[in-house]
């Protein structure tokens, strides 16, 4: 069984390859099929439709254990911030292995939709001003 770590979550998930609910974000079994289905959260602002670079992550380790990068990623990627070698787009990476990822600490929503607050940094709390 596939196992993902999501490095800034500190937390590895396995799943049974066929066995995960489809919600239509992204490819079925692409790394933010797996973060949402462990409700992890990822952001997309397109709904996963390799229309934006909002889940952008880069590959740690298992790079080899993601389906190969097409035109359309390759070309959105371009457009990415903090682009690495090891960058993907979560929502078009599908997994077929071990693999290690981390979500780069631009690219962590403060507050989103349903997501809540992952990465205040050095942000002020409000009344603290």
């Amino acid at each position: 069984m596939p196992k993902v770590t999501f490095v800034n979550y500190g937390k590895t998930v396995e799943f049974e390859s066929g066995q995960l609910p489809y919600s239509e974000h992204g490819k079925p079994e692409s790394l933010l099929d797996i973060a949402l289905n462990f409700g992890l959260h990822l952001e997309h602002a397109c709904g996963g439709n390799c229309a934006c670079t909002t889940c952008h992550v880069h590959v740690k380790d298992g790079a080899a254990n993601l389906s190969p990068i097409d035109d359309d990623e390759a070309d959105r990627l371009d457009m990415a911030a903090d682009l690495t070698l090891n960058s993907r787009l979560g929502c078009q990476c599908v997994v077929t292995g071990d693999v290690t990822v981390e979500i780069p600490s631009w690219n962590r929503n403060y507050v989103s939709e349903g997501g809540g607050s992952m990465n205040l940094g050095d942000a002020i709390p409000a009344g603290k001003r």
